[in-house]
């Protein structure tokens, strides 16, 4: 297992650093940083742009600026910001802290729920439960992710205005004033995640439960399956030993290749409910032409899409022994 981790990672290095490079050019190619300086009423004199253009290395040629900036990373320093006083480094990793715990909580909800439902809708093949279920599923998959986020934030609303009293979160990751002790500002935390979690993980949950009922329906029909049935094995037994570890197999590709999917609903729902996550990092980075910015913001994404792909390579070797022997 040792050895199969080592060769993904080999593989997913080169992959990271010409990613690195693709971002870079493109970033660079499609906004100067120099234009907001520059559309300043009165405009600055052209010491000063020329001073700002040093500072931001723009008199460089783009593959020396590069490897500037990439040594730099390796260092710890995203380059120089637009805003003089911001450090890029400190700044994208506090604001992808805020995001994560989104993205991981509303990963594992849709997770948990896709292979519960999958895993019994297939059991139980155009019951009741298989309908219902797939009512919702396609319901959750046909809604824009921005527009399910604005529904649930209203409902929020509406709930606390009848009530009276904060029931829901609708704005901010966390209160402007956290009161008491761990448990108080946990509970603070968590209460605003609920609604910004639903949104994410429901239409996440909803691709990904069509794929284990189809996934779990195949391993179902297979010989094996069928064999141990034939022993005398209780249905749930097969189901649960024999089958369901070959049915997550798809699952894991799924989740694996949704990441960048997941990211980009994240910036959407935090835009909604109004965290200072990554996503408002990146949008306030593109209206200022921070290229450094998004440089750094995308690079982290990137690292974190090759880490749980290689994650879910991993798992592949942990579900099928196969696989980390080939």
């Amino acid at each position: 297992m040792l050895a199969f981790a080592l060769r993904r990672l080999f593989v997913s290095v080169p992959i990271l650093i010409v990613s690195t490079f693709v971002v870079f050019v493109m970033v660079s190619l499609s906004a100067n940083p120099l234009t907001p300086l520059i559309a300043r009423n009165p405009p600055p004199p052209p010491r000063t742009i020329e001073l700002e253009r040093i500072r931001l290395h723009l008199d460089q040629p783009i593959l020396e600026r590069y490897w500037h900036w990439i040594t730099g990373v390796l260092h710890g320093d995203f380059g120089p910001s637009v805003q003089s006083t911001m450090n890029i480094g400190s700044e994208v990793f506090g604001r992808f802290g805020v995001t994560l715990r989104l993205i991981v909580l509303a990963m594992v909800v849709a997770l948990i729920l896709a292979v519960l439902i999958g895993v019994i809708s297939a059991s139980r093949q155009y019951s009741k439960f298989d309908y219902t279920a797939t009512f919702f599923g396609f319901l959750f998959l046909s809604m824009p992710s921005f527009w399910f986020a604005l529904v649930l934030k209203q409902i929020g609303i509406s709930i606390n205005t009848t009530v009276g009293d904060q029931v829901f979160y609708t704005i901010g990751s966390s209160s402007v004033v956290a009161a008491g002790g761990f448990w108080a500002q946990f509970g603070d935390v968590l209460g605003h995640l609920i609604l910004p979690t639903i949104s994410l993980a429901l239409t996440s949950y909803a691709a990904w439960s069509r794929y284990q009922r189809a996934s779990m329906l195949e391993v179902l029909n297979s010989d094996y399956v069928r064999l141990a049935r034939a022993k005398g094995l209780p249905r749930w037994t097969v189901t649960r030993k024999h089958a369901l570890r070959n049915a997550l197999i798809p699952l894991t590709t799924v989740t694996a290749l949704d990441i960048g999917s997941i990211l980009g609903g994240a910036v959407v729902t935090e835009t909604v409910f109004q965290w200072q996550g990554a996503g408002a990092f990146l949008l306030d980075a593109i209206k200022r032409s921070d290229v450094y910015a998004v440089e750094a913001w995308l690079l982290i994404a990137a690292t974190f899409i090759i880490l749980l792909n290689l994650v879910a390579d991993l798992l592949y070797g942990l579900l099928d022994p196969r696989i980390r022997y080939a």
